[in-house]
C-alpha cells in the first residue's frame, strides 16, 4: 500500500469538485422543502439536466449557455410535479418517485444521439498569480466557476431565508400554510416557485457531472447523487451552512475512498463493529440527555447494538478487505430509507427540526 501518491492539496480540491453537484441540488431541495413540498424525484431532475445541458452544450459549443439550459431542464421537470402535486393533489412521494423514473427514461432517449460526443471544455476561473500559491492555490484557486457559484448560492440561500421578506413569507408556509393562507399569501403560487427554484438547482447539479466532472453522457450517470442531496437536507436540519459541511463531507468520503482503492489500501473489518458500539453509545446518550423516558424497546435495541458490535469486532478482529467503491454505492439508497423511516414518524421530524407542514397537501377550502 503506497499513500505517498495522495497529496493532501489536491485531494480537498478534487473534494470540493466532487460535493458540487450535490451541493447545488441539496440547496435546490432545502427551498423546495422550506415551503413545505417533499420532493423525491431530484435524482430524476437531475439526469434530465445532466443530457440537457450536455445537448445545449455540445450544439452551441457554449458551456454557459448549456448550463442555462440545464437549469431550465430541471424546472421544466419540477413544473411537472408542482402541478401534480399542487393542482391535481396527487400524493408527493408517490410522485416524486415516479418522476425519478420518468427522469431517467426520458433522458436515456434524448442522450441516445450523444453517446460519442464530447462537450466542449469548461476552464477555470483565472485568479492570476494567486492560482501558483503552494498548497492554497491548488485547494482555492484553480477551480471552474460553478465551484464559486455553489459556495455563494449556500450565503445567498442562507441569507434569504433569513433576513428576506420572500423568505420569510416561503417559511411561514412550510411551517403552516392554512396561517399563511389566511394572511393572504397564495400558497400554491410560493410552492410553484420553490420547487422550480429546486428543479433549476438540480438541473445544474446534473450538468456539472455531464459537462465538467465527467466531461462525456453515460445513461444514469448521476448514479444516485440526487437520492444523496435529499439525505444531506434532513440530515443538516435544513439549515445552509450544514448543507454544505454535509456535501463536502460525501464528497471527501468518495475522493479518499477512490484514492485508497487506488493505492491498495485495505479495510479492517473490525471497523463496522465498533461503529455499531459508537451508534448504540450515542443513541443512548442522546436519549439520556434528552430528558425523556426511553422505552424498554429502544433500551433493548440499543443493549443488542452494542454487543454485536463488540462480538463482531472480536469475530472479525485482524481481517482485512480491499476498499471497493461499490460499497459506498449502496449507501445513497440506504439512507434515503433511513430519512423515509424518519419523516414518516412525528417525533422523529419533530427531533429534526423539520417544517411542520412538509409533505402535508394543501387546498384552499380546507
Amino acid at each position: 500500500m503506497d499513500l505517498s501518491a495522495i497529496n493532501p492539496a489536491v485531494l480537498i480540491a478534487s473534494l470540493m469538485v466532487a460535493a458540487t453537484p450535490i451541493l447545488l441540488a441539496a440547496l435546490g431541495e432545502l427551498v423546495v422543502e422550506k415551503s413545505g413540498v417533499l420532493n423525491l424525484g431530484v435524482e430524476g431532475m437531475m439526469i434530465t439536466g445532466a443530457v440537457c445541458g450536455y445537448a445545449v452544450a455540445v450544439s452551441t459549443g457554449s458551456p454557459a449557455l448549456g448550463f442555462v439550459g440545464a437549469a431550465l431542464g430541471g424546472a421544466l421537470m419540477s413544473m411537472v410535479f408542482g402541478i401534480l402535486t399542487q393542482y391535481f393533489m396527487s400524493n408527493q412521494v408517490a410522485t416524486g418517485l415516479a418522476l425519478t423514473l420518468f427522469g431517467l427514461g426520458l433522458s436515456a432517449l434524448i442522450g441516445q444521439g450523444y453517446l460519442q460526443l464530447r462537450p466542449p471544455p469548461v476552464g477555470e476561473v483565472n485568479f492570476g498569480p494567486l492560482a501558483d500559491i503552494p498548497a492554497l492555490g491548488t485547494i482555492f484557486f484553480q477551480h471552474d466557476a460553478m465551484v464559486y457559484l455553489s459556495l455563494a448560492l449556500v450565503g445567498a440561500v442562507w441569507a434569504f431565508l433569513k433576513f428576506s421578506r420572500w423568505g420569510l413569507i416561503l417559511r411561514a408556509v412550510g411551517e403552516s400554510h392554512d396561517a399563511a393562507h389566511a394572511l393572504g399569501y397564495k400558497v400554491i403560487h410560493v410552492r410553484l416557485m420553490a420547487i422550480a427554484f429546486g428543479g433549476a438547482c438540480a438541473g445544474l447539479g446534473g450538468a456539472y457531472l455531464s459537462l465538467i466532472r465527467v466531461p462525456q453522457w453515460t445513461e444514469g450517470m448521476t448514479a444516485g447523487a440526487g437520492w444523496i442531496a435529499l439525505a444531506i437536507v434532513v440530515f443538516a436540519s435544513w439549515k445552509p451552512v450544514w448543507i454544505l459541511v454535509g456535501a463536502y463531507l460525501f464528497g471527501g468520503i468518495t475522493v479518499l475512498q477512490l484514492n485508497l482503492q487506488a493505492a491498495g489500501a485495505m479495510f479492517p473489518l473490525a471497523a463496522i463493529g465498533w461503529i455499531l458500539v459508537g451508534l448504540g453509545l450515542i443513541d443512548a446518550l442522546v436519549q439520556h440527555f434528552s430528558g425523556k423516558n426511553p422505552s424498554i424497546l429502544r433500551i433493548v435495541f440499543d443493549i443488542c447494538l452494542v454487543a454485536l458490535g463488540i462480538f463482531g469486532t472480536w469475530w472479525v478482529h485482524g481481517t482485512l478487505v480491499p476498499f471497493k467503491i461499490e460499497y459506498l454505492s449502496m449507501s445513497p439508497y440506504l439512507i434515503t430509507i433511513l430519512v423515509l423511516v424518519i419523516m414518516s414518524s412525528g417525533r422523529g421530524r419533530a427531533a429534526l427540526s423539520a417544517p411542520a407542514a412538509l409533505g402535508k397537501p394543501f387546498h384552499a377550502s380546507s
